[in-house]
């Protein structure tokens, strides 16, 4: 498909997913929305006792573009999202000597939406790093609700044992979380405690945006 994109670029120019406007192509916004982008320092913040990161704040074409992966199919998305938060992650938070481990998504949604976005996004990051990818962790149990709008220790108690290992597998000895937005913490909180109970020594994690004031 890619060999194609000249193509289709030319039928069909990219547009923006915050504003719908024209951009350029590989980027997913145009210069203007891409000015109104909240920058975040490059030090990580403790949520629910992981220390995460993400180079942008959850607002306005951030989130715009968080949804075009998650809610509208664009998985093409992951690649420059991924090439966000490789150019500017903490000094020694992407190396190879640690692995990237997707949070997971309940099989009944990634059915739905044909992929999870947290993998996608995982493994576009290992390309552009250097790093291993490891899809170790399950969601067991029926498929919740969503967490949109959910406070932190609602969150908590919606996730309590919902993530494990999968059966057979062993944890990296130090974890990356990817996800593709962190919000309260909670999926990251319950994706560590996973990991450690199986003998992971580290765990950090990195996302494309994190809800501002986190």
């Amino acid at each position: 498909m890619r060999l194609l994109d000249p193509l289709l670029a030319l039928v069909a120019p990219p547009f923006c997913w915050s504003c719908g406007e024209g951009a350029v192509a590989g980027h997913p916004l145009c210069l203007r929305c891409r000015s109104r982008l909240r920058r975040l320092e490059r030090t990580t913040v403790a949520l629910t006792g992981v220390d995460a990161w993400a180079p942008l704040a959850y607002e306005g074409p951030a989130r715009a573009v968080v949804r075009g992966l998650k809610f509208r199919g664009a998985a093409r998305l992951a690649g420059p999202m991924a090439a966000e938060i490789v150019a500017s992650a903490p000094d020694g938070m992407l190396t190879p000597a640690a692995t990237l481990v997707p949070v997971p998504l309940h099989p009944r949604r990634a059915r739905a939406r044909g992929y999870n976005q947290a993998e996608r996004l995982a493994t576009a990051i290992g390309r552009r790093a250097g790093m291993r990818v490891d899809d170790c962790l399950r969601r067991r149990g029926a498929a919740r609700g969503r967490q949109v709008g959910r406070g932190r220790a609602e969150r908590l108690r919606a996730l309590d044992g919902a993530v494990e290992l999968r059966p057979g597998w062993r944890p990296p000895n130090r974890a990356v979380l990817v996800d593709d937005v962190a919000t309260t913490g909670a999926t990251l909180a319950a994706c560590a405690l996973a990991l450690e109970a199986h003998g992971c020594a580290a765990v950090v994690a990195v996302s494309y945006a994190m809800t501002p004031g986190r």
